[in-house]
């Protein structure tokens, strides 16, 4: 089932301490941003990329799409000063033909093939889903410091992205959402106040998203993992 995808990349990744647009950052000697349009680029079902950058950055981006060989980038938008204003200028880029829409963080480069495909066909389906894993740890709720909840965790669920919507429904979402002037925490959090239901797509723990310098460890040892299981 064919789909397009946005990729918010214009952030400046402060908690990175990079001084620099994180995944710029080289994993393994091939740029961050590379590892993640890759996986896209080999799904013979994502029938193009929108990548929201920062305009003075462009050019660079355009210029690793043209070393690396990637050719599914049908479009850039210009990024915004909130990601959520980033993947909106992406879902206006997109084709008019597109109807799956997924949104996808740019510095998450180890999303599966497998947990994409389950993700259009919930969001072909429903209209919504998203890509999560159930939490692991004992989560509790504190005030200044004070411990005032231990939160039971049987339905907690550590959300990633990708993130897969029709477009009609995230579209409404995000138009609804800057006519209020509400900033969400995700992609999902502003179809949910709409009062679509979301659904869960379980995907797996390596899906992790590069934040900090400690991450690149788990990313290398995630990529050492995956070389090993080729051979």
């Amino acid at each position: 089932m064919d789909y397009y995808v946005v990729i918010p990349a214009a952030g400046k990744g402060k908690r990175m301490k990079a001084g620099m647009n994180k995944v710029l950052l080289e994993l393994e000697g091939l740029p961050l941003i590379i590892h993640t349009l890759t996986v896209f680029e080999e799904d013979a079902s994502c029938r193009g990329i929108v990548l929201s950058v920062h305009p003075d950055e462009r050019k660079e981006f355009e210029q690793l799409l043209a070393i690396h060989r990637i050719t599914k980038v049908c479009a850039f938008a210009d990024g915004g000063k909130e990601r959520q204003h980033s993947v909106y200028s992406g879902l206006k880029a997109l084709p008019p033909e597109s109807d799956i829409v997924l949104v996808h963080d740019g510095a998450r480069p180890f999303i599966t093939r497998e947990t994409v495909a389950a993700l259009v066909e919930s969001a072909q389906a429903t209209g919504a889903a998203i890509a999560a894993v159930p939490v692991k740890d004992t989560i509790k709720k504190a005030q200044s410091g004070i411990v005032s909840e231990t939160v039971e965790r049987s339905s907690l669920w550590s959300v990633q992205t990708p993130q897969a919507f029709q477009k009609a429904v995230l579209l409404a979402a995000q138009k609804r959402a800057e006519e209020e002037d509400f900033l969400g925490t995700d992609e999902s959090s502003l179809v949910e106040r709409t009062g679509y239901p979301v659904c869960i797509v379980e995907s797996d723990y390596d899906n992790i998203k590069l934040t900090t310098p400690e991450d690149l460890y788990f990313a290398r040892a995630i990529i050492a993992k995956r070389d090993e299981s080729k051979v």
